[in-house]
């Protein structure tokens, strides 16, 4: 694998994972909580993990061509994210947990973001659509190790920017109640407005 092919993956990934979404709106909510952040953007990446072994496996290609499997996934990734998004609306991050608070939901957080990830239907099409356009079937890499290599860049990247956006709404917002607040519950909005547009699209293909 030459090093130009990488650099066009690259480039097209992070568009992609610096256009906000609903990772984006998790991270911004978890970036309120005091110590959420990690366990937020681990869970995000554990989902991503999961859908690399998928790939790796080829796996992808078969969920990815069944219309009822990718239905089943676009209804409970719609659903989870109207129900998490709503969640945060009825409860906007409080800027000061105590610790035994954070201590016991960094593991819900950790599993939200996981959810989150993990059956978000864009995912599955990210991997099903993009890899296999930056894959050589002709070269001297087989094509599991450079599916595995670019769902590591990809996770490497959405690691990197969502810590950097979830600090960064931390630090700049927790001097601000009422602004963190407004933040917070317009990410609820976008996870359910995300969620329900997902459906829709699925409903209407």
């Amino acid at each position: 694998m030459d090093a130009t092919t990488l650099a066009a993956f690259l480039a097209v990934d992070l568009l992609l994972v610096f256009t906000p979404g609903a990772d984006w709106a998790f991270t911004i909510s978890a970036g309120l909580r005091e110590r959420s952040v990690l366990p937020a953007v681990t869970g995000l990446i554990a989902g991503y993990a999961g859908y690399t072994i998928l790939a790796v496996a080829g796996l992808v290609v078969i969920v990815a061509s069944s219309p009822v499997v990718l239905t089943a996934l676009t209804v409970a990734g719609a659903g989870y994210l109207v129900w998490l998004g709503w969640n945060v609306l009825r409860q906007p991050a409080a800027l000061a947990a105590s610790e035994e608070t954070a201590g016991a939901s960094r593991r819900q957080v950790m599993l939200k973001g996981a959810g989150i990830s993990g059956l978000n239907p864009k995912a599955l099409l990210l991997y099903f659509s993009l890899f296999p356009q930056f894959i050589d079937t002709t070269g001297g890499w087989p094509v599991a190790a450079q599916t595995g290599l670019f769902g590591t860049l990809h996770m490497t990247a959405c690691a990197l920017v969502y810590l950097t956006v979830g600090f960064l709404a931390r630090t700049v917002l927790k001097t601000r109640p009422s602004a963190a607040r407004a933040v917070t519950r317009a990410s609820g909005a976008i996870m359910i407005v995300i969620g329900v547009v997902l459906l829709a699209e699925r409903l209407a293909a």
